[in-house]
């Protein structure tokens, strides 16, 4: 860890990022976005590859959504989804580091 001061955050920053690590706190969310950052998927594929309902899945992906996290393009009747910010795969990459990090203090 770096020795250098950090910012002070605004109460705006703070909201924000509060925000998008409650968008993280979610396993189900956390699947999804895995499998995103392997590319586009619709919601068959995601509900299947994770063992959920359709239903489920249609209703984290809209919180995904409106977080900005991911976007989605129709294509007839289905839809499909896609990561729609690059930080969200750095996020994620972190958290996963830091997940295998604290399997050494189980």
């Amino acid at each position: 860890m770096s020795n250098k001061p950090q910012p002070t955050l605004t109460v705006q920053e703070a909201n924000r990022m509060a925000a998008t690590f409650k968008c993280l706190g979610d396993p189900t969310r956390l699947h999804l976005l895995s499998i995103l950052l392997q590319g586009e998927a619709c919601v068959t594929d995601m509900a299947n590859a994770i063992g959920v309902s359709q239903s489920a899945v249609s209703h984290q992906l809209r919180l995904l959504r409106d977080a900005r996290f991911v976007e989605s393009r129709r294509e007839g009747q289905q839809i499909f989804y896609s990561i729609n910010d690059e930080h969200i795969g750095d996020l994620f990459e972190r958290a996963l580091e830091h997940s295998h990090h604290m399997e050494h203090f189980e």
